[in-house]
């Protein structure tokens, strides 16, 4: 499934390479470990549960947001879902996929 049209009750499917993407934002961010960077960091994101952690750039944004850029596009990336930032072990930051 690629979308849902919720306005005319329709499920847009389509080809799996359409649900990959790279940058997406996160909002209700908490620096857990770290202060707000004023620059770009590198580390692991993960966006689910059972995701495993890929290569990525957290830049804050403001408004309490975030953007993450993956490495390599990612799949499935689902507004709702919480997004964990971390540096190896360590967690840096966390929020909800917008």
């Amino acid at each position: 499934m690629v979308s849902i049209d919720t306005r005319n009750n329709r499920i847009i499917v389509g080809e799996d390479e359409a649900l990959r993407t790279s940058t997406f934002e996160i909002e209700n961010v908490n620096w857990i470990s770290i202060a707000e960077p004023t620059t770009p960091i590198h580390g692991e994101a993960k966006i689910r549960h059972k995701h495993d952690p890929a290569p990525a750039t957290i830049e804050a944004l403001p408004n309490n947001r975030a953007r993450i850029t993956f490495e390599a596009p990612q799949r499935a990336i689902t507004p709702g879902q919480a997004a964990v930032f971390y540096n190896n072990e360590i967690v840096l930051a966390g929020g909800w996929i917008k």
